[in-house]
């Protein structure tokens, strides 16, 4: 529960976003064909059969605040103090916090056929999403009283956050319907882990600085699953005490002018969260004791975790996943007379289904051999703009890559420690950081053509989305 509040207050621990991983977009890696399904992996007459990930973890994971609360919270975290003088009382200013892990523990594919470039296969993924807002006066409070010249406040404290972890286990299929379309589909089985929810709509807080004591009164909803003291280390194993379904659909438009359309509605799904679960609407006061004294984040802490455990009702509850519609447009270019060097720009969009957030991005691949580097540039409607890149070595075989889409973020908070006044203190636009690796490999026999294969076909078949197409055109072919 602390943990919870944690990161509802102050987000100390290491916790989607955007959750895209822009930089992988059109790389044809084992990864971007589980994230956009419609997209092949695997090349006729060159790759071999199966591509596997060894169980070594493909992953992305990100992170961002915004707001007045960036130094606040950069003080605590490397300072262990509060510096509050940035913070503005009474004016309604909130800190964004969103943050998501992403990842792979078992990527596994077959090519299954030439002829329609037909790939099957299953996945296993674990995913982390947080998203919350928190006002100026919820951090302030942690440094007592001081920031607060009034006696009394109404509704500084109306925040919320939600976290959600899951496990995705997936099975994925996907073929060329024609030459010039591509479909893909990934069906999953999801396994929630945790949920927590808080959504304050009505606060009110008094001071009696003379006693240091301040009445808290808050009023909303907190919801959370159940899990049997407290979560551990087992409870991070998959079970089906929380079940849910997702769906990702995926297509591919080759054009005649070079250009590649790509469309993916991403993991709209549902988790349902057991009947031992809790839904607490609370209403309630609480003293908060030892305000101003070094208690008084553990006081805070217990105060605030006494309201929200008000009126509670046993019963389950469903939630959604955090889906996608995502919409992009490719085309490669050699950028000199041998070509040696490929550009191949990506052009993204991408939209939340189930929340307002929405980002754009231009994504920059230049290969040379077997290695990329790739230059990605983003703008959200958080008026961010996220610079990254990516390093990629792609053999025939084997694939390897590290990056991150917010490089320069990313550097500042690895390298920076309690000494770094300057970051420490300053208020840029975001604070944040993402880093994403990932690894495959693949192996078998080559899968060829007929007519350059050394064996001979005994059979022709056709596949099952040529047979659907056939079947709506009254085609043969």
């Amino acid at each position: 529960m602390k943990r919870f509040l944690l990161v509802f207050f102050l987000l100390f621990s290491t916790v989607k976003i955007f959750a895209q991983q822009f930089s992988q977009l059109n790389t044809g890696t084992l990864f971007d064909s589980f994230e956009n399904p419609a997209q092949n992996s695997f090349i006729a007459d060159t790759s071999r059969k199966y591509a596997f990930n060894l169980f070594a973890p493909n992953f992305n994971t990100n992170v961002f605040v915004t707001g007045n609360g960036q130094t606040t919270l950069k003080d605590r975290a490397f300072n262990y103090k509060y510096r509050t003088d940035n913070l503005m009382i009474g004016q309604g200013r909130f800190n964004r916090i969103n943050a998501n892990v992403n990842a792979y523990s078992v990527l596994y594919k077959v090519f299954s056929d030439i002829e329609d470039n037909t790939e099957m296969g299953i996945s296993l993924q674990s995913k982390v999403e947080i998203r919350g807002l928190m006002s100026d006066e919820s951090l302030a409070l942690f440094n007592g009283y001081a920031n607060f010249p009034n006696e009394h406040y109404d509704n500084v404290f109306n925040n919320n956050a939600t976290v959600q972890a899951y496990h995705q286990f997936s099975f994925i299929y996907r073929q060329n319907v024609n030459k010039k379309i591509a479909f893909g589909i990934k069906l999953s089985a999801l396994l929630g882990v945790e949920y927590q929810k808080l959504n304050i709509v009505e606060s009110h807080i008094n001071f009696d600085k003379f006693n240091g004591v301040a009445n808290l009164n808050l009023r909303g909803q907190y919801q959370l699953n159940h899990i049997p003291g407290g979560l551990a280390g087992r409870d991070i194993l998959p079970t089906f005490t929380n079940p849910g379904a997702a769906i990702t659909v995926g297509t591919m438009f080759h054009l005649d002018n070079g250009y590649t359309l790509q469309a993916n509605m991403k993991d709209l799904g549902f988790i349902h969260w057991n009947n031992q679960s809790y839904i607490y609407n609370f209403n309630a006061v609480q003293d908060i004791t030892g305000i101003n004294t070094k208690k008084r984040e553990d006081n805070i802490f217990g105060a605030v975790k006494r309201i929200i455990h008000d009126n509670g009702t046993e019963t389950g509850f469903n939630t959604n996943t955090d889906a996608k519609f995502e919409v992009s447009v490719n085309k490669s270019f050699w950028i000199d007379s041998e070509s040696r060097f490929k550009y191949s720009p990506t052009l993204v969009a991408s939209k939340d289904v189930f929340f307002d957030s929405y980002v754009g991005a231009l994504v920059n691949p230049i290969q040379y051999g077997n290695y990329v580097f790739t230059f990605t540039a983003a703008y959200n409607n958080y008026k961010m703009i996220n610079f990254g890149t990516q390093f990629m070595i792609k053999a025939t075989d084997v694939e390897f890559y590290i990056g991150s889409d917010r490089l320069l973020q990313t550097i500042k908070l690895a390298t920076a420690d309690h000494k770094s006044d300057a970051y420490i203190n300053s208020t840029p636009t975001y604070t944040g950081a993402d880093i994403f690796l990932g690894f495959s490999l693949k192996f078998g026999p080559v899968l060829e053509h007929p007519m350059n294969s050394s064996s001979v076909a005994t059979s022709q078949r056709k596949s099952f989305f040529k047979r659907f197409i056939n079947r709506l055109t009254k085609s043969e072919d």
